[in-house]
């Protein structure tokens, strides 16, 4: 049990910090980052998708480097590169540095997903580990909910917050060094790559799809309160807590899909997603209905990510790693491309027509239908 507790905690402050801080924060201060560099929207959303990038090429890199060198090591390494981004953030003097800054902070979340999955799969006993793995995973929301509230102490200053969540992720590296296990077990055979099927195709389709959509408020969500309601960037920490807030819901997706069945949950969350997204981006928007858009899109986003993983694992059953690799990669391959295009979007065609778009993209996800109907229901 103390292996549960020690392990499940280090891992959940390093996804809290890779995740919540290094990640999806920049989106939290975009408008403030904005004002003092004159990005405009299409940089804006280039650089955005380069956090997105970055994770696409550290996770394959990292779940190697794990097997080679053990998960201590390499979730070290994520905690220490989300730091060295965030302090590259927080001293950005302009566009260029900015964008190479968040190019690595974004990479610290691809490392640090492989080696905590490892951590957990060598030190805790087998009937904890899905315990365990559930609160790691929650870290990524806490992290989010944790950003707005400091957002509205320091009032916009994201130099000051960049710099503060940098000292975390140092102080993470070293709790790190303590409690995670540095032994790793070398495969036993060269894995060929797995066969890509119909199913395959359609868990890759749908994943690129959510995660192209979900750029509209991880990465324009403070840009569109600015828009629609004149929100300054203190002001955009109500909409972060709002995301993340829910983000426990995220454990309960197994129940869903065991209740209702893969493809109608599928459907349902990426109906709630697209809700939530035109109820903070779309013309008339309030505060009330940003607040409830931010709640709907969190709680849909990570129940989708849990559905991702489901599907991705039955399709694998004999490679579960790699089934869940295959969702989780595409929906940041999604999120690298849908950044820049809702950017460009925005800057040419106005929120209304972007967010919109973007909304459809969501609900295009669920024409990619799973074809283990009988397995999963």
């Amino acid at each position: 049990m103390n292996k549960a507790i020690s392990i499940g905690a280090t891992g959940f402050g390093i996804i809290a910090v890779c995740y919540g801080f290094a990640r999806f924060a920049f989106g939290l201060f975009l408008p403030e980052i904005d004002q003092q560099l004159s990005l405009g929207p299409t940089l804006s959303g280039v650089i955005s998708g380069g956090s997105f990038l970055g994770y696409c090429i550290a996770i394959v890199a990292s779940a190697a480097l794990t097997e080679r060198i053990g998960p201590r090591f390499v979730a070290v390494g994520a905690s220490l590169v989300a730091a060295l981004g965030m302090v590259g953030i927080a001293t950005a003097p302009n566009a260029i540095w900015l964008a190479c800054a968040v190019l690595i902070a974004g990479s610290s979340t691809g490392l640090a997903s492989p080696p905590m999955a490892a951590a957990v799969a060598t030190a805790v006993k087998a009937q904890q580990q899905n315990k365990t793995n559930a609160t790691i995973n929650a870290g990524t929301s806490v992290g989010v909910a944790l950003s707005g509230p400091i957002a509205l102490l320091i009032t916009g200053e994201w130099r000051l917050a960049f710099g503060g969540f940098a000292c975390v992720a140092v102080l993470m590296a070293i709790i790190a060094t303590i409690t995670l296990p540095a032994t790793h077990t070398k495969p036993r055979h060269r894995q060929r790559l797995p066969q890509f099927d119909g199913n395959i195709w359609r868990l890759i389709i749908a994943a690129f799809l959510m995660g192209a959509a979900s750029t509209t408020l991880w990465s324009f969500g403070g840009k569109l309160a600015t828009i629609r309601l004149g929100w300054e960037s203190s002001d955009v920490g109500i909409l972060w807590i709002a995301i993340g807030s829910v983000g426990i819901a995220g454990a309960f997706s197994g129940s869903l899909v065991s209740r209702f069945g893969l493809n109608a949950t599928h459907w349902l969350l990426l109906g709630l997603m697209s809700g939530g997204m035109l109820a903070v981006g779309f013309d008339g928007a309030t505060e009330a209905t940003t607040f409830v858009g931010g709640v709907l899109f969190g709680g849909a986003y990570v129940l989708l990510t849990g559905v991702y993983l489901i599907w991705g694992v039955n399709t694998l059953p004999d490679r579960p790693a790699t089934g869940l690799m295959i969702g989780f990669l595409m929906i940041a391959v999604g999120q690298t491309a849908g950044a820049p295009v809702f950017g460009v979007m925005l800057d040419a065609f106005g929120p209304t027509y972007a967010v919109l778009s973007f909304a459809v993209i969501s609900l295009l996800a669920g024409l990619a239908r799973t074809g283990q109907k009988a397995a999963l229901a």
